[in-house]
């Protein structure tokens, strides 16, 4: 009896062992994940897992860090209004236009540019759910640390503009053989409008329906200066 007693007093004292290994694990990497985005608010990333992919598939890329003042605001607000045109309002998500791509079925994304930041900065590519738990997890920790500004000039600076060009100052020399800085509007907005699909296109030979993405686009950037809606990333 006293056998049988003391072989079932080991199991739930082995039950609580593994709850308590698996409570710290997943605490070390909250915290961790937390560190390295709290890192990222003030340097630098040395790299992105997607660039180191296509590193290794190229042989190469080209990307050349500017911080956001080195960056043409007609880029800034190009590429908002393309892509997240309430950036400044929302906390993360912007959930009139998750519900706007749901009634789409999905036929359009309703992803903001910070949880593009949250995808590129420190996730893969791809629609796993995996991901997509990480990056509703990660997005609005990232929120809270970093100013807006700070988000999209990680935006600006590890987006890809062309296959194996990321980044605002690569992509305005690749494609106009100018700096980031002196990006004009229409230069901008042709940018913006690769986006969706950079590795298919092309804004220095834009197809006809890219240069129509392109004029709305440059319509909304316009819409976003006058309404103030670029207030919380412009200078």
């Amino acid at each position: 009896m006293a056998r049988g007693t003391k072989s079932k007093a080991k199991k739930p004292g082995l039950l609580r062992r593994l709850r308590r290994l698996i409570f710290r694990s997943v605490l070390l990497v909250v915290l961790l994940g937390t560190l390295w985005i709290a890192a990222y608010a003030v340097i630098r990333p040395p790299t992105t897992p997607y660039m180191v992919t296509e590193g290794w598939r190229l042989g190469g890329i080209e990307q050349v860090w500017r911080p956001m003042e080195d960056i043409s605001p007609n880029l800034a607000r190009a590429v908002v209004a393309a892509e997240d045109a309430n950036f400044c309002l929302h906390s993360g998500f912007d959930m009139d236009a998750i519900r706007a791509a749901i009634s789409d079925g999905a036929r359009r994304g309703g992803s903001t540019i910070s949880q593009q930041t949250v995808k590129n900065a420190f996730l893969w590519q791809g629609r796993s759910w995996a991901r997509k738990a990480l990056e509703a997890i990660m997005t609005p920790v990232m929120e809270v640390i970093w100013p807006k500004r700070r988000v999209l000039e990680m935006y600006l600076n590890i987006v890809e503009f062309d296959e194996g060009i990321f980044g605002a100052e690569a992509a305005a020399q690749h494609y106009f053989g100018v700096t980031a800085a002196d990006i004009s509007p229409t230069q901008a907005a042709r940018l913006a409008a690769v986006l969706p699909n950079p590795q298919e296109r092309s804004a220095s030979n834009p197809s006809a329906s890219l240069r129509q993405r392109a004029a709305q686009i440059a319509d909304g950037a316009a819409t976003i200066l006058a309404d103030g809606r670029d207030d919380c990333f412009a200078n």
